[in-house]
């Protein structure tokens, strides 16, 4: 679990640094840092999607599993979840656009979550104690964390909270993860999280056009569960 509270805090540091001191930003700039963070998350979400060794799994899994996130709501609660605290939080303060709070919370979820460091740093944390790939990636959710902190508000802040209680549960459950998930499985699911990140990057970060990514998180469970009814037939 040590990685995962690294990580916590420096998503929490890099926020309150962010809404602290990002005004001194200009605009312009800010959206530029937003920015270059959205064709870089696309640039990462390539080279994790071509770590699969099979598309059509991914898209199975794509498939199947936003279905599943449609039919489960899954943006939405997300999205209901995040307007509670956004109301509470300006209730309190008094402060901050409206909306802002609820993207704040999503992008930042998302991206913090969604990727290989994030479950393999993780798994690799409860097992061996070993917390080198969440030290890099608190490093770098710190910086994400000031730059959208500066521009999108608290609701990055609260996402803290999100990334130690998925990482929390990937840590706990190492030892019975460790002879359920093949590299293979990994590879699938890895992949997956690119073109799930692609979609947040679009949407949140680029605004280039709305996508419910949220809705696509069931693929990251689906897309190795086909790896391994593949298996089971072969």
């Amino acid at each position: 679990m040590t990685g995962t509270i690294l990580n916590t805090a420096a998503i929490l540091i890099g926020g309150f640094l962010g809404l602290r001191f990002g005004k001194l930003l200009k605009e312009k700039s800010r959206e530029t840092i937003v920015i270059g963070l959205g064709l870089f998350t696309i640039a990462i979400s390539i080279s994790m999607f071509l770590e699969s060794n099979n598309s059509l799994i991914v898209l199975g899994g794509l498939l199947i599993g936003g279905l599943l996130g449609e039919g489960l709501k899954i943006e939405d609660r997300v999205n209901r979840l995040g307007e509670r605290l956004e109301a509470r939080f300006n209730q309190k303060s008094g402060s901050g656009p409206k909306g802002n709070f609820v993207r704040g919370f999503m992008t930042s979820a998302v991206l913090f979550c969604t990727g290989p460091m994030a479950i393999l740093g993780a798994i690799q944390d409860g097992l061996t104690g070993d917390f080198q790939l969440l030290a890099i990636k608190s490093v770098m959710d710190g910086f994400a964390a000031f730059a959208l902190a500066s521009t999108l508000g608290p609701g990055v802040l609260f996402s803290a909270l999100v990334v130690f209680l998925y990482q929390g549960i990937f840590s706990v459950l190492a030892v019975q993860l460790q002879g359920a998930m093949t590299p293979e499985m990994i590879a699938e699911l890895t992949a997956t999280g690119g073109i799930i990140l692609v979609g947040m990057a679009i949407s949140s970060l680029l605004e280039i056009k709305p996508v419910r990514a949220g809705n696509f998180l069931p693929s990251l469970v689906i897309s190795p569960l086909i790896v391994y009814l593949l298996t089971l037939i072969s």
